[in-house]
């Protein structure tokens, strides 16, 4: 498929052009972190719908459809009820003089949250980049199948596609940060809009489900997952979604408080759309894609490869490439943001040249981390687990309860980062314990050490009710 290259290659193009237009715009550390506070509605619903579809939609939802069929419609539900709950809390984000969220848990709770809230952001968020650059690589792969790229590292045969795609994304995000980072979503958005969406009506006859086949055992509604399965599933997005930095700092860079929250009932209709459409392409793949693909995750790839006519097919790749950068360049946004602001004793905030050498940095660290692993769904769930046991309970209490105890939110959050990592660490290879995911365990060590410290008598150590 000749124009695959072709077509992304112009999108490419269209995202550096944009990045260089508003790279004018940037006089401040906030112009870079925040768009100077003037996002509208449409561009910022444009790049919330943009930043939470990404690898874990296009690849990993689309594998759980593949494998497991129509059960998978269930996946972006926790998604859509965290945005449904962003859009109340929308408008005091945006009335709140931070821009970080772990800046937002130091002015209310004080810099050990705010440095603790950063550590566990940074972490999650690397991963997180990380496996947008081996998505990246994967679609390389098929546009140039006879390009050798490949390098021997530690007695591996590696290549060298993740260092390209982490080039690029590091470079037009530090050319002027939310600035480009959001409007070069908007076009992202549109491109995946169009190429799933026309792709899904051309592959079932115009939605007519023509052609579309399922075995039996791909129409159970629960997919053969146990209960704590779906939980393990279900859970960590929806914890990410409330907590997520990137959503958060797009609120905070919105014009006023009401077009943040008119922004986030836009991206709950568009992500219902456009998470539903990615899902449904999957098992159309399923049903009519001759061969299966040697990994399942990528069967949105192979439907563009061989079951739409090649200007379409074109498109959808250019779609899914743009699934993967505009997801890679907020999380990396958001990742040296924080590096960058969250670690300050005092004094005026970063400078833009700062933010940049940040976006370089981390952007590095990450590349890195993608040659440790292959997977997309676990490796994304995990980067969910670790940022919503930590965060998400804490940015509760942030909006809805400003007079928790600073004390039982550090330690909270402490307790809940700290059994994420160690259930992950010390998970047995057999039995129930294997079968639990580490975000139940961490999110409830969370809340049982914050209330149980807000309880807390300060004078007599004990319980009391009043303290709640």
């Amino acid at each position: 498929m000749d124009l695959a290259p072709i077509v992304v290659a112009l999108m490419l193009f269209g995202m550096t052009a944009v990045g260089l237009r508003h790279a004018r715009k940037i006089s401040s550390g906030e112009d870079f972190t925040l768009a100077g506070r003037g996002l509208s509605a449409p561009i910022l619903t444009g790049t919330l719908v943009a930043t939470w579809i990404g690898t874990g939609s296009i690849f990993g939802n689309a594998q759980k459809a593949f494998e497991h069929g129509v059960a998978a419609f269930l996946l972006p539900l926790s998604g859509l009820l965290g945005m449904l709950l962003l859009a109340k809390i929308a408008p005091r984000v945006r009335e709140l003089r931070a821009t970080t969220v772990p800046a937002i848990l130091g002015l209310r709770f004080g810099r050990a949250a705010q440095r603790l809230g950063a550590i566990a952001l940074i972490g999650a968020y690397l991963i997180i980049v990380s496996y947008q650059y081996r998505a990246g690589a994967a679609v390389a792969e098929r546009l140039f199948p006879d390009w050798d790229l490949n390098f021997l590292l530690g007695g591996k045969t590696r290549s060298f596609w993740p260092i390209l795609c982490a080039l690029f994304v590091i470079l037009y995000t530090a050319l002027a940060g939310l600035w480009s980072v959001a409007h070069t979503d908007v076009i992202a958005g549109v491109v995946i809009a169009v190429g799933v969406l026309a792709s899904l009506a051309v592959t079932t006859g115009g939605f007519r489900l023509e052609g579309v086949s399922l075995p039996e055992t791909h129409l159970r509604l629960g997919g053969g997952f146990g209960a704590m399965e779906w939980v393990g599933y279900m859970l960590p997005p929806f914890l990410l979604i409330v907590g997520d930095a990137n959503l958060l700092q797009r609120f905070m860079a919105a014009k006023s408080p009401m077009t943040a929250k008119r922004a986030a009932w836009g991206a709950f209709f568009g992500l219902l759309i456009l998470e539903s459409a990615i899902i449904a392409l999957a098992l159309v793949g399923r049903s009519q894609l001759t061969a299966a693909p040697a990994n399942p995750a990528h069967v949105i790839v192979e439907v563009a490869f061989t079951l739409v006519p090649p200007l379409l097919g074109a498109i959808l790749a250019a779609a899914i490439v743009a699934v993967i950068l505009s997801t890679a360049d907020s999380f990396l946004l958001a990742c040296s943001t924080s590096a960058a602001t969250d670690f300050r004793s005092s004094g005026h905030g970063p400078t833009a040249k700062t933010h940049r050498k940040s976006v370089f940095l981390f952007g590095i660290l990450a590349l890195g981390i993608a040659y440790t692993s292959d997977e997309f769904f676990s490796v994304a769930l995990y980067a969910y687990t670790l940022y919503g046991v930590t965060l998400t309970p804490a940015m509760v209490a942030a909006i809805f309860f400003p007079k928790t105890k600073p004390n039982a939110i550090v330690w909270g959050m402490a307790s809940g980062l700290l059994v994420a990592i160690a259930w992950k660490l010390f998970e047995p290879e057999t039995g129930v314990m294997h079968q639990l995911d580490p975000v139940l365990p961490a999110l409830l060590s969370n809340v049982a050490v914050l209330f149980f410290l807000q309880c807390r008598s300060p004078k007599t150590g004990k319980l009391s009710p009043s303290n709640l």
